[in-house]
């Protein structure tokens, strides 16, 4: 519920009780995860086809690899069903500190894996099996770590303090291309597959332990405390998301689909293509996505706090056309192989997916009754990783190897885009009269 402070002049906003410290949270907690998540998707491009997926043909093993990146995505609807249910049941704060320590264990587990040359086929079995629980764990995280910035902060202004959880990508995205950058530049090219690329991986575990400081040191949210007040916690989460909104749940999950197949194309597919068929450096490549992910930084904070001031769908969705618009141009931009135009081409592209990506977690929240929120976001969130970022890479590298050229990864990009302007059509504009009622009678 909005208050102000009558130390100012009428009308300016005073920041919710809690609002700031959940917003850091949020951001630090989700930045970690998807550290460890990002190493991952960059790993899959670079070392695990050479390591864990061995052979005589360089593309087979590039999509075993980026199959075992889609499983991932895959597992994410488990921890959708598991933790959402537990979130709406339980709280939100007991179950962020769960998923941080499922993420955080499977990537200490997956640097201390022996390779294939070592202990055979089992190397790469264990590896998918990693990243099921990574998945799971990431899941659950989102709709979570979404929730806890957006109760605590002002329902009017849900776009800006709901895009703290949606910094947490880039944020462990910039993490950890800069630690394999750095790895990369410092190592030989043997000595990282060897060895280096493991350091990023059991790094984590100290990032995991601070974030699990921070949220042990959380209270619940102010709206799941009234809810809970008023026993309204749901029996059967899933079934109702399920039975009593599934326009909801249509509208969100299509709405995620372009921006994380966008995300996909510049954070995973980029490095294959400007290495493999531009001729640039691992260097290079990963220079280009720091760069972009640290704009981002910045973009999907202002892109929350714009969609608050402007109807927000309506500036999602000219991003999501925008996108379709732009891919040609990156494209042809990136032909002379010139290492600014690539950095250049990924900044910018990064900006399209800031502008639907920052907006994005007010947008999937608002579509579902605040009893109902952790599990119909969660679900959406996950439901939709597996049509969209789950088999993004696959899809672009087999586009490319059947075409030879980009075309194709462009008009699927073109597919993607229209598939979220109909989630966003179908979806509803921010109704705040609910949590405001809930937070008035709590406090009555």
């Amino acid at each position: 519920m909005t208050t102000f402070n009558p130390d100012h002049r009428a009308g300016t906003r005073k920041i919710p009780a809690g609002a700031l410290k959940a917003y850091i949270a949020s951001l630090t907690g989700t930045s970690l995860e998807y550290y460890d998540f990002a190493i991952y998707s960059v790993a899959s491009a670079l070392v695990f086809p050479k390591i864990f997926f061995p052979g005589n043909n360089e593309f087979v093993g590039l999509l075993l690899s980026f199959s075992a990146f889609a499983v991932g995505y895959l597992a994410r609807p488990i921890g959708g069903v598991v933790f959402g249910r537990l979130g709406d049941k339980i709280g939100r704060k007991q179950v962020l500190v769960i998923t941080l320590m499922v993420i955080g264990v499977a990537t200490v587990l997956i640097g201390a894996l022996p390779d294939y040359s070592v202990i055979g086929v089992a190397a790469p079995i264990i590896l998918v099996l990693l990243r099921l629980a990574q998945g799971i764990g990431v899941g659950g995280e989102w709709g979570g770590a979404v929730l806890l910035s957006g109760e605590f902060g002002d329902a009017k202004r849900r776009g800006f303090w709901s895009s703290a959880a949606q910094i947490g990508p880039p944020a462990g995205n910039l993490m950890a291309n800069g630690v394999l950058a750095i790895l990369a530049a410092s190592l030989s090219n043997e000595a990282f597959l060897s060895w280096g690329w493991r350091v990023a991986f059991l790094a984590s575990a100290l990032l995991v332990v601070f974030g699990l400081i921070i949220r042990l040191k959380l209270e619940e949210t102010p709206v799941f405390k009234a809810i809970k007040a008023h026993g309204e916690q749901p029996k059967a989460p899933i079934k109702e998301v399920f039975t009593k909104e599934p326009r909801a749940l249509v509208a969100a999950a299509l709405s995620r689909v372009c921006p994380d197949v966008l995300y996909a194309l510049f954070t995973v597919f980029v490095a294959v293509y400007a290495t493999r068929e531009l001729g640039m450096t691992t260097g290079n490549v990963l220079g280009a996505i720091l760069i972009g992910s640290a704009f981002q930084l910045v973009l999907i904070p202002v892109a929350g706090a714009v969609t608050d001031r402007f109807n927000r769908r309506l500036v999602y969705g000219i991003a999501a056309v925008g996108t379709a618009a732009y891919i040609p141009v990156f494209f042809l931009m990136v032909q002379g192989k010139s290492v600014l135009m690539l950095t250049v081409g990924v900044v910018i592209g990064l900006a399209f997916h800031a502008f639907m990506y920052g907006p994005q977690a007010a947008y999937i929240t608002e579509q579902f009754p605040a009893r109902l929120r952790y599990a119909g976001s969660s679900l959406a969130y996950t439901l939709a990783g597996v049509i969209g970022g789950a088999v993004a890479p696959l899809i672009f590298t087999a586009l490319y190897a059947a075409s030879g050229n980009w075309f194709l990864i462009a008009a699927y990009l073109l597919v993607t885009s229209v598939v979220t302007v109909v989630g966003l059509a179908l979806g509803r504009d921010p109704h705040t009269d609910e949590e405001e009622r809930l937070l008035q009678d709590a406090h009555a």
